[in-house]
């Protein structure tokens, strides 16, 4: 099995390495780098590029490491017995099969994205060494181990909100997905607009890369912002000319919600308006 990107996700050379990488050595695949550049998506189009099943574990806040595995319905099964329902004398009815455990039973290898894992609590990623390492796990209420029928490759994203363990980093194979320059940009940009005019895109990009480049931006604006501002400006028939202005620091850009997320980057950009009109 070998990644070479596809026709909906323009992957790097790097990339491409990290991803095949991670095969050979059949590590999981940690991924890193800002909001927005591509880490949920690549493990979508690998899967789909490589014709393989695709689970996915969304973390949150709250999660634990269990349901990946499985989780034992009690309650279920206390209102069962209050009921009079046979079924209680099997435990095996209230167990909720977790993500690891659809992939490790899957009939052909498999994809299994662990997305933002440093949302979690800091022992999650320990708490899931063993079974990533050995691939199988015991579940204690009906006393069987649960063996992976086949290695699934692991793509585990971070977007670095807090450092993960050691012992965890030295069981992955690690890439940090570096911001697109304008040449990847333009490919990236062509896949989901093929038809943009070169006057729109440069003009567009001109913009975009002198943005992300403003001192003090709480959040600089991503790939995937990016992508819609395109489409908004698009939708409302924005010409080349009106972003192509003598002074771009002296205009604030059109459909600028697009870009900037929050009140403290829009007040800091109205700033710098401000003072380059003063200094003329």
């Amino acid at each position: 099995m070998r990644f070479e990107g596809t026709d909906n996700y323009v992957a790097t050379r790097d990339l491409t390495l990290a991803v095949n990488a991670a095969v050979t050595l059949q590590r999981p695949l940690l991924i890193k780098g800002e909001p927005g550049t591509g880490k949920t998506m690549l493990a979508e189009e690998v899967a789909a590029a490589l014709d393989l099943p695709l689970f996915q574990w969304h973390i949150k806040s709250t999660t634990k490491a269990q349901q990946g595995l499985y989780e034992y319905d009690a309650v279920s099964r206390l209102r069962d017995s209050q009921l009079g329902d046979p079924k209680v004398e099997d435990i095996a009815h209230y167990i909720v099969k977790g993500v690891l455990w659809q992939a490790f039973e899957c009939e052909t290898p498999s994809v299994v994205l662990i997305d933002e894992v440093d949302k979690a609590d800091i022992e999650f990623p320990n708490d899931l060494l063993r079974e990533l390492d050995r691939m199988e796990f015991h579940v204690y209420e009906t006393r069987q181990t649960v063996r992976a029928r086949h290695r699934p490759l692991v793509f585990i994203t971070s977007n670095n909100e807090k450092e993960l363990p050691d012992a965890f980093l030295r069981r992955c194979f690690f890439h940090y997905i570096k911001f697109p320059d304008r040449e990847t940009m333009t490919k990236i940009v062509g896949v989901h607009f093929p038809t943009l005019k070169k006057d729109l895109l440069r003009e567009a990009l001109e913009v975009f890369f002198e943005l992300r480049e403003v001192p003090g931006l709480k959040k600089k604006p991503s790939t995937s912002e990016l992508l819609d501002w395109l489409k908004l400006l698009l939708a409302e028939d924005i010409p080349p000319e009106v972003l192509r202005a003598k002074d771009r620091k002296a205009a604030i850009p059109p459909l600028h919600g697009a870009l900037l997320k929050n009140e403290q980057d829009v007040h800091l950009f109205e700033r710098l308006i401000f003072m380059a009109r003063q200094n003329r």
